[in-house]
């Protein structure tokens, strides 16, 4: 087998994304699905690692945030054991590991963006499995990064833009929660900030940990994104829906999400010389891409 780069939950959101990229600086990329590489298997993911890996990223998550409360172990075994298993196995290698954390390692209460720097407080079972990835590979060593995101969206899979896009049609208004602040990112944008900062990386063998935020540029409520979106329909002649704003409170959910997810990429952009693109383009071409893909499927 030919040197590439190994991606880890290459079924998912960010996995799917980097597999349209196919290549990073001339490596191409190998990225097994949950049919391909079972995940549940220690022995299978040292295997997936073979000898001609030069990075690994790990995509894969347990990211049903309610779900995570009553499946503590999935949670936990995929989203802090896998990533120390997979550390421990770059750094006897040698070669870089990036890693995907969430916002939900801080508690929301914050006035500001996070940098990655202040003191993570992590509120729900999700987010404390999230947290024991990121200290089991800071604490492994070497060349990995710890890439914070947050509200990530796609063509793909199930997400909050593929949701609205189905319901506009189906309903005449929504009420959508207006007061949890964050920064909707595409997971498109975030494979290829990876892909173009990863060279950096393989060029360096002896750097230490990092941890840096990566989400598309400014700020919203589910609310502005939910506008955002129905005004986007309207443009391209479709049906849309009429979006009312109501409290967290109107919308319980078994975990409490945070007021403020907002992360800052200042350090990303220092560190790497890489501006992410504000989040609506980049949300205007996941609806774009999902509405062709409708049209294509009807």
């Amino acid at each position: 087998m030919s040197d590439s780069i190994l991606v880890i939950g290459g079924g998912g959101q960010v996995g799917t994304a980097f597999r349209g990229i196919g290549d990073i600086a001339g490596l191409p990329i190998h990225a097994p699905t949950r049919a391909e590489l079972d995940l549940r298997d220690p022995i299978a993911i040292a295997n997936a690692m073979g000898p001609d890996t030069k990075a690994v990223i790990n995509c894969a998550a347990f990211t049903d945030v309610d779900g995570a409360e009553s499946a503590v172990d999935a949670a936990q075994w995929l989203n802090g054991d896998v990533p120390g298993l997979l550390a421990d196995a770059c750094n006897r290698r040698g070669i870089p590991l990036v890693h995907f954390s969430t916002d939900y390692v801080f508690d929301g209460e914050s006035d500001r963006p996070y940098a990655e720097n202040d003191p993570i407080a992590p509120m729900s079972v999700y987010g404390r499995s999230k947290a024991e990835g990121e200290r089991r590979i800071l604490a492994a060593g070497g060349p990995h990064l710890i890439a914070r995101t947050a509200w990530v969206v796609s063509p793909w899979r199930k997400n909050f833009v593929k949701t609205m896009l189905r319901v506009a049609a189906e309903r005449d208004e929504l009420r959508v929660v207006g007061d949890q602040l964050g920064c909707p990112t595409s997971a498109i944008d975030l494979a290829d900030a990876i892909a173009k900062a990863l060279p950096a990386m393989l060029a360096s063998p002896s750097a230490v940990p990092e941890i840096h935020h990566l989400v598309n540029a400014g700020s919203a409520t589910w609310y502005d994104l939910a506008v955002f979106i129905m005004d986007e329909l309207r443009a391209a002649g479709l049906k849309a829906a009429r979006v009312t704003a109501i409290g967290s409170d109107e919308y319980p959910t078994p975990v409490t999400r945070p007021k403020n997810s907002r992360l800052s990429t200042d350090g990303f952009r220092r560190r790497f010389g890489i501006e992410m693109q504000p989040w609506q383009p980049a949300i205007r071409t996941i609806i774009a891409a999902c509405l062709a893909e409708t049209k294509e499927n009807s």
